[in-house]
């Protein structure tokens, strides 16, 4: 039940010196506020680095072939090798976890240039050969037509799905791509999709990535005979499995198809994606630790300035009290009295830092909203409701512990050596 004349005692003695007062609950409002703040950018940070990696399989692995370091089974060491077309289903049926086994082979990029030809115009791209679940795989969207499919695999059709770097460097602006033919090391494929590659933060030539060509595996092999040989592989488990922990295995399997030493660390390259990318959600685990840390230090710092302002508080009002005593008031009543002003002041300061943050987010969001959002690191910064929910236990608990010294200290004057007091 609310009792006023104690509510109005409350409010008249937290605005006996209102300066003070406000200079008291700045501490507490400034201490949620950076709490919240901090979560804020520590989210907004994640959801940019993940929104990065949106449309990407995180649970994927590359792996890829590179010269022997150890002699094995009479064979040299330094010996080169490829993977071949059978290791796939040898990968599959080995590994039922895994949900795709992709080989890739590739022309151009960081093996070399190629020159690629459209009528008059000629440039140098990266060329891929593909089985249609790398598109599953990779950060990117079709955008016209369609990716390579499984009727271009079996028919080793000489199709081509193409970026807008290459459609720049071959086309006319008002030329039709879908339909038309490029031609390749001197092999022509049709193109039959535009594809678009999502920008990632973490890749500083995302323009580079729109320059690349994609073309069935079979007909890939077939064009520009490579035989049997499988450059390398992008291989994803599936949503229950873990890929780093498959990769030992992975490995060792690869290395006795191919009669590899065990112990030859260097034979087989591989990159292990979703490693990296716990170790990126490991960091932003950490900076909200931080977060929640200086955020909550700073919060107790205006908690202590609060318990000390109230232990002022108490003793200029030692003689009220003293007469309150006298008059009858129980200790349980004079603790209640300081612990509500300290409560109400806590809580009242950090509600308004809760809102006054609360509307730079809105700010900073709109702000975001209006700006390209592709590539950028920093995406919706906010915190959840259970946030709010703990920040508001923290301002309980706080302000318990701003007036539990001043409350104690108040129930130990004795009303005779207060009404005493001058």
């Amino acid at each position: 039940m609310l009792d006023r004349d104690k509510w109005a005692e409350i409010l008249e003695a937290l605005t006996a010196n209102t300066f003070r007062t406000l200079l008291t609950a700045f501490g507490v409002f400034w201490g949620i506020f950076i709490l919240v703040i901090l979560l804020a950018a520590g989210n907004g940070l994640e959801n940019g680095v993940k929104q990065g990696f949106s449309g990407m399989a995180t649970n994927t692995m590359f792996m890829w072939t590179q010269t022997t370091s150890k002699p094995y089974k009479g064979l040299p060491k330094s010996r080169q090798f490829s993977f071949q077309n059978s290791d796939v289903p040898a990968l599959k049926e080995k590994f039922p976890d895994l949900l795709y086994v992709s080989p890739r082979n590739q022309l151009g990029g960081f093996r070399g240039g190629n020159n690629v030809v459209r009528g008059t115009k000629t440039a140098a791209f990266s060329v891929y050969g593909d089985y249609p679940e790398y598109v599953k795989q990779e950060s990117m969207d079709i955008v016209k037509g369609r990716f390579v499919n499984y009727q271009d695999i079996e028919l080793s059709r000489k199709v081509a799905v193409i970026g807008q770097g290459v459609i720049d460097g071959l086309y006319d602006k008002t030329e039709e791509v879908i339909g038309s033919y490029i031609k390749v090391n001197g092999v022509n494929f049709m193109v039959v999709g535009i594809y678009k590659k999502k920008a990632n933060g973490n890749d500083g030539n995302a323009e580079e990535q729109q320059k690349n060509i994609f073309t069935p595996f079979t007909a890939f092999q077939q064009a520009f005979n490579f035989g049997d040989k499988v450059g390398w592989m992008a291989i994803t488990a599936k949503d229950e499995a873990s890929i780093t922990e498959l990769k030992p295995q992975i490995l060792e399997f690869m290395k006795s198809r191919h009669s590899i030493s065990p112990d030859d660390e260097r034979a087989i390259g591989n990159f292990d994606l979703y490693e990296q990318f716990a170790k990126i959600l490991g960091l932003f685990s950490i900076l909200r630790f931080i977060a929640y840390f200086v955020g909550t230090l700073v919060l107790l710092s205006g908690v202590i300035g609060i318990s000390n302002i109230m232990l002022i508080v108490v003793k200029e009002r030692t003689k009220e009290i003293g007469i309150r005593r006298a008059l009858g008031a129980t200790p349980m009543a004079i603790r209640s009295q300081i612990l509500l002003e300290a409560i109400f002041l806590t809580i009242s300061s950090g509600m308004l830092g809760i809102a006054a943050a609360t509307g730079v987010l809105i700010l900073v969001n709109n702000i975001l909203d209006s700006m390209p959002s592709e590539g950028s690191m920093f995406a919706n910064p906010s915190v959840d409701l259970g946030v709010v929910f703990f920040a508001l236990v923290i301002l309980v608990g706080s302000g318990l512990l701003a007036g539990l010294i001043p409350a104690q200290t108040a129930i130990k004057v004795k009303p005779v050596d207060a009404l005493r007091t001058e």
